[in-house]
């Protein structure tokens, strides 16, 4: 079975899906839709991940291809429905990548809140001109209420470490109801009643058509000029417009961001916003979780090679 891994892989998962399958892989440049569509023609299978451009018009013609097992738990980068109609499963890496997600959601709270790019920068550019009792004051976490938009596994991840290491309260939106959160937590129906609870909001949604612009103009209103928005999800789940605005005039306090809607690209008027901490999507960039998150993807390629159920089946 011939497999494409369309990016560089950690050296352990490199060696163990290379032991097993008739592996190619690419560089580190994301596919375009003709890409995908050729990969897909070329190859039994095919292990995309975040930026390749599995598009619906990337179904078209006859296919080779019979799986795309995702590198990574989210997917909106492929157009389930174009797959199903063309016969190719999908899998994705549930899972393994929940912790290094959370704790990332974690360090962008406490930069945003304790300013600590703003100063890092200032450090950098030599106009730090020594200790001053009311320079770069920022907020505490401790004691705080988090508010989590999405109460799946990755932000119930993030409400444990927020309540069990910084004593905050803990409430949340999530589209259906969650009888056990994890932690004391309130659930509130109401998306905008659950931001204006909150000091500090993580957004950790699933992307996709039904997330696109969840937090937009009116939820940032709902925040309020003390909050504090996290984005660990997807960038398009955040209109970013609107979020420019709140930062630069002043509707909210702060961002931490880890994704973007246009990744690569990033607006420079996000990159000017000093009340803005901006990460290069660092989620799940630890050696250790890539590695899970490759040989997750293998356990779904074993599965697909034996004829097997696959074990992350998404469509």
């Amino acid at each position: 079975m011939r497999l494409l891994v369309t990016r560089p892989m950690t050296d352990r998962a490199t060696r163990a899906i290379a032991a097993e399958f008739d592996a190619t892989f690419r560089d580190n440049t994301p596919l375009t839709e003709a890409g995908a569509a050729a990969a897909m023609r070329d190859f039994d299978a095919v292990m995309p991940t975040l930026g390749d451009a599995f598009s619906a018009g990337a179904f078209a013609g006859p296919l080779r291809c019979r799986l795309l097992v995702n590198f990574g738990a989210g997917f909106n980068h492929i157009d389930i429905e174009a797959a199903r109609a063309a016969g190719i499963a999908v899998t994705n890496t549930p899972d393994v990548v929940t912790d290094a997600t959370a704790d990332i959601a974690v360090t962008l709270m406490l930069m945003t809140l304790r300013r600590a790019s703003e100063g890092e920068r200032m450090l950098r550019g030599g106009q730090w001109t020594g200790w001053n009792p009311t320079q770069l004051l920022g907020s505490e976490m401790s004691g705080r209420t988090l508010g989590v938009v999405g109460m799946g596994r990755i932000g119930q991840a993030i409400a444990r470490r927020c309540h069990l290491g910084f004593g905050m309260r803990v409430v949340f939106f999530n589209r259906s109801p969650v009888a056990d959160p994890g932690v004391p937590a309130r659930q509130i129906a109401d998306l905008d009643a659950m931001l204006e609870a909150a000091d500090v909001a993580v957004i950790a949604v699933p992307g996709g058509a039904a997330t696109r612009g969840l937090i937009g103009a009116a939820q940032l209103r709902a925040l309020g000029p003390a909050g504090v928005l996290v984005n660990i999800a997807r960038g398009d789940v955040v209109d970013e417009d609107a979020l420019i605005r709140a930062l630069v005039q002043g509707g909210i306090a702060g961002a931490g961001l880890d994704v973007y809607a246009r990744e690569p690209h990033v607006p420079q008027a996000l990159l000017d916003a000093p009340n803005a901490t901006l990460l290069p999507h660092l989620g799940t960039a630890t050696d250790e979780t890539r590695t899970r998150m490759g040989l997750r993807a293998l356990e779904n390629l074993r599965a697909f090679a034996a004829g097997r159920a696959l074990p992350d089946r998404v469509a």
